[in-house]
């Protein structure tokens, strides 16, 4: 891959660079509640502007059906990153309309413009090959070079991230390459002892990676929603807790291969229930107590890991070389709920090792949470694409930026 520094010793000032960005942040009522994927990719963005480039900055943001939805725009993620950049950051309404031509044709070197969410149009996200390419061919008319940078994007195949780069020579921005120097040191060059804490809502979309790590890592701790799932393979009584019943066998098998092949395959001990989720805006007191794990009430909901599990997760963590984390192990959000989170989060401080927090909502958790970044070795903007390389797949958006 060429790098971006490769890319400015060659000259782009005066010249159209097309920044395929991962600004996809929070909104709340058209506010970001987490800038932290717009002050990712911030600095490539001002490397460029610096050297005179143009730059274009594209993004997508939540899932609009393929079609303009104010709900999605990238207004306030364009407002953001001018604060960040202390510049004015033209922004233009529509993807590759007489907006997004205008706003590029009035760049002066040096300025930056962001283009309008890419998946107002159907032509980004499409499975047809040559819709998805006539939306790239549009979006190559705005520039000159491309540089991908939106890591949390590169898992899809989608036209801003697969299609562009071959129409316009192309280079990797310092984020993506950042990513994936790091993903390499949980898959090609791995210090042990590897702890795994895998959490988040759905065991469906964590079985490729632990059916990959069985054969890596030294231990898997398992948190959040997915451990019901977990604990009910294993007999137990788990209420009204959230239950994939059809993911049951292959669960249990992966236990089963855990066991054989000396993996510590880690279950909470001890769970915070109650009989309704909780108000997440923590408007309402929660009713909750604390049980074992295999004493959960039938009428009751699992919402986090208790103390002994915390305790436990903890002293599985202190001496680890390695640590990746993805996925928060309780329902964070709401204050009653976020101590498993926040004990996850404190082990990896404390730990020593080198330390990894795996996009999306971990990330999230820790900001929220009050952790600072920089006590972690690296927070990924990325937690799908994350998971698909160490799963071992071929990202899409990474194939694309090779040579």
């Amino acid at each position: 891959m060429k790098t971006i520094d490769e890319l400015l010793s060659e000259g782009v000032a005066g010249k159209r660079v097309f920044v395929r960005a991962d600004l996809n942040v929070p909104l709340s009522g058209g506010e970001i509640t987490d800038d932290g994927r717009i002050r990712a990719v911030h600095p490539t963005i001002a490397k460029l502007a610096a050297a005179g480039a143009r730059v274009v900055v594209a993004s997508h943001l939540g899932r609009p059906k393929g079609a303009p939805d104010p709900a999605f725009s990238l207004a306030p993620a364009a407002k953001r990153l001018g604060e960040l950049l202390g510049a004015d950051v033209a922004f233009a309404t529509d993807t590759v309309g007489s907006s997004a031509k205008e706003t590029v044709a009035a760049l002066a070197d040096g300025q930056v413009a962001v283009i309008e969410n890419l998946r107002f149009n159907a032509g980004e996200t499409s499975k047809d090959d040559a819709e998805r390419g006539a939306f790239a061919d549009q979006l190559a008319q705005l520039a000159d070079l491309y540089v991908g940078d939106g890591f949390g994007a590169v898992h899809r195949k989608h036209a801003s991230v697969f299609d562009l780069p071959a129409r316009l020579p192309h280079a990797v921005g310092d984020l993506i390459a950042t990513e994936v120097g790091v993903l390499k040191k949980l898959t090609d060059d791995v210090k042990r002892p590897y702890v795994v804490v895998l959490g988040g809502a759905k065991v469906s979309d964590k079985l490729a990676v632990i059916d990959e790590l069985l054969g890596k890592a030294d231990r898997l701790l398992i948190g959040g929603g997915m451990a019901y799932t977990f604990l009910k393979a294993k007999g137990h009584e788990v209420g009204i807790s959230l239950l994939q019943e059809d993911q049951l066998p292959k669960v249990t098998e992966y236990m089963r291969r855990a066991e054989e092949t000396g993996v510590e395959l880690v279950l909470p001990v001890d769970v915070l229930v109650s009989a309704d989720f909780p108000d997440l805006k923590g408007k309402t007191p929660a009713d909750y107590e604390t049980v074992d794990a295999d004493k959960i009430p039938a009428t009751k909901e699992g919402l986090d890991i208790g103390p002994k599990t915390r305790e436990l997760y903890a002293s599985k963590i202190a001496d680890a070389e390695t640590v990746f984390w993805n996925g928060p192990v309780g329902v964070f959000e709401h204050p009653d709920y976020a101590d498993g989170t926040r004990a996850i989060a404190q082990a990896l401080v404390a730990s020593g090792g080198f330390t990894v927090v795996g996009g999306g909502d971990s990330a999230a958790a820790v900001r929220t949470l009050g952790f600072d970044e920089n006590a972690f070795g690296h927070i990924s903007t990325g937690g799908g694409a994350s998971l698909e390389y160490l799963e071992g797949k071929t990202l899409p958006g990474l194939a694309a930026l090779e040579d």
